[in-house]
């Protein structure tokens, strides 16, 4: 068994000496092997950038991602053609809720594969691909499926 690891650096710089209200939320992320930068800060109802990505944004994406190549890879191991596949994702957090936490990841693949295809088939391995994504299995949120399979 290899023990997988995956490192980030994260750099911010500024001054809280005025408080809450004012620091940047602002700062920046890299991913080591890449030479990647993400600029990122704060959701806006946080006083961050509404112009820069989120750590509950990158959560989402994270989990919506690893569903697609999860689920590519099963699909290739099972001989399904899969066309396209695009997903619309949405994270629910209720900071009413303490301690406050995205509880709720609804993922909505849109799924296109070749004429003759078994939805049926399809949708099996997009449960398969669930149950085997790393990231949906290191959550405590609930993440659910709503595919929809297309047939071209």
């Amino acid at each position: 068994m290899t023990l997988h690891t995956y490192d980030t650096a994260l750099r911010w710089h500024g001054s809280t000496a005025d408080g809450y209200r004012g620091y940047s939320r602002g700062h920046t992320a890299t991913v080591a092997p890449t030479d990647a930068v993400l600029a990122l800060s704060a959701d806006p109802a946080f006083r961050g950038d509404a112009t820069l990505l989120n750590p509950e944004q990158l959560l989402v994406t994270a989990t919506s991602s690893c569903q697609l190549l999860s689920f590519l890879a099963v699909a290739a191991m099972r001989g399904i053609h899969v066309h396209d596949y695009t997903d619309t994702a949405r994270g629910f957090m209720d900071d009413r809720v303490s301690p406050a936490a995205i509880s709720r990841i609804v993922l909505q693949p849109v799924i296109t594969v070749l004429r003759g295809t078994d939805s049926a088939e399809v949708l099996d391995a997009v449960n398969a691909a669930h149950a085997g994504c790393y990231i949906a299995n290191s959550l405590r949120s609930s993440v659910e499926l709503r595919p929809t399979v297309v047939v071209a």
